[in-house]
């Protein structure tokens, strides 16, 4: 794309002062219509060092009101810390909110490309990132958002003079920085890098816009011209609705729930002791899932008073306090419905080495918000895609997936809701929505079948516990995440 750009006709001063003004009120026009649309605006900004980054954001964002905007400046290196998380991780947790501008200074692009042209990553690691990114955007606009690419150009010739000029002065001088000098030195190897980039990452829900930077106000208004025309299109389509995707990933087979044998069980003395060994394993397992620095995820879902707190409860008196976190997943708290559905997954994942437990997931998506209204059939259509593309980057990272459903029959739960509204120490555990979701018991198991079936992967299958008898299924759970722990400790 770089190589192939051509400088568009630049307006006269005149000409180009009354449009660039005419430009900003247009932008301003636009914040209080994004609110009440809801829509979310990613505009990043990539380019050549010393281009302007920087004032080209201060100067486009001068007539938005601050309240409807945050600037990013996205580090071109990730901290020690960051780069305990996926490669992903650091970035989609700064993403907007529904009816706000997000502001980037950089965003993926220069890890990527600095990254490849040090040796650091392969071209498999390179096509994995590019494909994560990819997959991301369309995520994102498919939710959604606007997202505005630019990346600002100048020549060679133009970065050293200002470089030489930044230089001169020692209140500037420290703007510019090895890499600003490693780049122009090698101007020609890092024009092919970002060439590639863009042509790889350059897609109709989230395309390119080259910008010529030579002159500040002149790419002030290339952005703004883009920008607007970006907001005024998004805006009009955001009623429309997303085509649903093909799966692309292999399933494995599932039973329906209603072909589960229920009638499992263990005797107290049984019970307890492999309790007590199985607990002992996964308390030497978690050292050495530390130490080979790999992260869990263990994910339950269930019907309500299946059991999973129980379960869960056997599970973490194994494990070191310090090296895991339960996450009970309730309704979205205001500023994460605001955002992309898995955003407040993303935000929760363990770093490598330790264990997340969610009580509840992402999969209320194709559950809770499917039966209830709380998103459009074209959402939760969409989301059984999204969520295996969310497990398998997940995956791909390295993390051990461990998805469980707990299952118990009608009458199994008619008499723990009874048992708990009966007992006054437990009537916290009942709610009148537990009642109301009971009434759609066979809704929500037809939701169940399907999402089982759409999104039993290889990689993240779904493991049921058969819990009528809740010692059975607290044992079998413990058997599976040893299982699955040992495999990953013995692969790496």
């Amino acid at each position: 794309m770089l190589k192939a750009f051509v400088k568009p006709a630049k307006p006269e001063a005149e000409a180009l002062e009354q449009e660039r003004k005419a430009a900003q009120e247009k932008l301003a026009g636009f914040q209080m219509k994004i609110k009440e649309a809801g829509l979310p605006v990613m505009v990043i900004f990539e380019g050549w060092g010393t281009a302007g980054k920087g004032g080209t954001i201060r100067r486009v964002i001068r007539n938005i009101d601050p309240r409807f905007f945050k600037v990013t400046a996205m580090a071109a290196k990730p901290s020690e810390e960051e780069l305990r998380y996926p490669f992903l991780h650091r970035y989609l947790k700064e993403i907007p909110e529904a009816g706000k501008f997000g502001f980037f200074d950089t965003f993926w692009m220069q890890e990527v490309v600095r990254e490849k042209k040090k040796g650091a990553l392969t071209e498999e690691a390179y096509h994995k990132w590019i494909n994560s990114i990819n997959t991301a955007e369309r995520s994102l606009t498919d939710n959604g958002y606007l997202v505005m690419k630019f990346f600002l150009h100048i020549s060679r010739k133009e970065q050293a003079a200002r470089i030489k000029e930044l230089q001169k002065h020692k209140d500037t001088a420290w703007r510019v920085n090895e890499e600003d000098l490693e780049e122009n030195k090698l101007y020609d190897k890092y024009l092919d890098g970002y060439d590639r980039y863009l042509d790889d990452t350059n897609r109709s829900i989230a395309p390119w816009y080259i910008i010529d930077a030579k002159d500040a106000k002149w790419a002030e208004l290339q952005v703004l011209r883009f920008l607007n025309q970006g907001i005024e299109t998004a805006l009009q389509n955001k009623a429309l609705a997303v085509p649903i995707r093909q799966n692309v990933f292999r399933l494995l087979p599932t039973k329906k729930l209603s072909e589960i044998d229920l009638n499992k069980k263990l005797t107290e003395e049984e019970y307890k002791k492999e309790l007590e060994e199985l607990q002992d394993e996964l308390r030497v397992l978690h050292n050495r899932i530390y130490r080979k620095r790999i992260p869990v995820i263990i994910a339950y879902e269930g019907w309500d008073a299946a059991g999973k707190g129980g379960n869960i409860k056997r599970i973490t008196r194994a494990l070191d306090p310090r090296g895991y976190v339960v996450e009970p997943i309730a309704s979205p708290e205001p500023h994460e419905k605001a955002r992309h559905y898995l955003w407040r997954f993303w935000t929760r994942l363990p770093k490598d080495g330790h264990i997340t437990i969610f009580d509840r997931t992402w999969y209320g998506r194709v559950m809770v918000e499917r039966l209830e209204g709380f998103c459009t059939e074209n959402d939760w259509q969409r989301a059984y895609n999204e969520i295996n593309e969310f497990e398998q980057e997940l995956h791909n990272w390295g993390a051990v997936i461990i998805k469980f459903w707990v299952q118990i029959d009608k009458d199994t739960q008619l008499a723990r809701f009874t048992e708990r509204q009966d007992t006054p120490e437990k009537q916290w555990k009942i709610t009148d929505e537990d009642w109301r979701n009971r009434e759609k018991w066979d809704e929500y198991e037809a939701a169940v079948d399907e999402m089982l079936q759409k999104t039993n992967t290889d990689f993240a299958p779904w493991h049921i516990l058969e819990s009528n008898d809740k010692l059975y299924a607290r044992i079998k759970a413990l058997r599976i995440v040893v299982k699955e722990l040992k495999k990953a400790c013995d692969a790496r």
